[in-house]
């Protein structure tokens, strides 16, 4: 069975809890890369290392997905990033990641039922996120979950 905790500053097992989010998301790293964006998986390892101290610089919220005492999973939600195009507040998913052999077990759903839970409470109107398109798998669990295309990101390779 799935649990998720909230890391909390004061918890013994915060440093333990850093590693694994720093860990897992480099692991996983690659999967938000595009196919029309060829990038070494150095540099997006690196990217994703600078996204976590962004967000270890601004107000947020990681949550821990636990199968016993076997972590399995993240989630590092913003809590104060408003919307860019319309400044309302929100929820902003920054970064999800599932250790691969525990996909498809209800890890993903229960981090994002624990994230919507805290942005309820904290009366945050909407949780956002941002997903390739070719990440279908992803998309599907959060498109089970209720959420809707609101805006494309569109490129061009040149």
């Amino acid at each position: 069975m799935i649990a998720v905790r909230t890391v909390t500053p004061d918890d013994a097992r915060a440093p333990n809890d850093r590693a694994f989010v720093e860990d897992l998301g480099r692991r996983c790293a690659m999967a938000s890369v595009s196919t029309l964006r060829s990038a070494p998986e150095k540099v997006v390892s690196g990217a994703y290392d600078r996204l976590v101290e962004i967000v270890d610089g601004q107000s947020h919220v990681t949550f821990i997905a636990q199968e016993g005492e076997h972590r399995v999973g993240f989630l590092l939600m913003l809590d104060d990033l408003p919307d860019e195009v319309t400044a309302l507040p929100q929820a902003f998913i920054a970064y999800m990641a599932v250790e691969p052999e525990f996909r498809g077990r209800g890890a993903g759903r229960a981090l994002l039922a624990a994230a919507e839970a805290e942005a309820r409470q904290r009366r945050l109107p909407h949780l956002t996120l941002m997903v390739t398109e070719e990440n279908e798998a992803a998309r599907r669990l959060y498109e089970r979950d209720g959420f809707q295309t609101e805006r494309r990101l569109l490129c061009k390779a040149l």
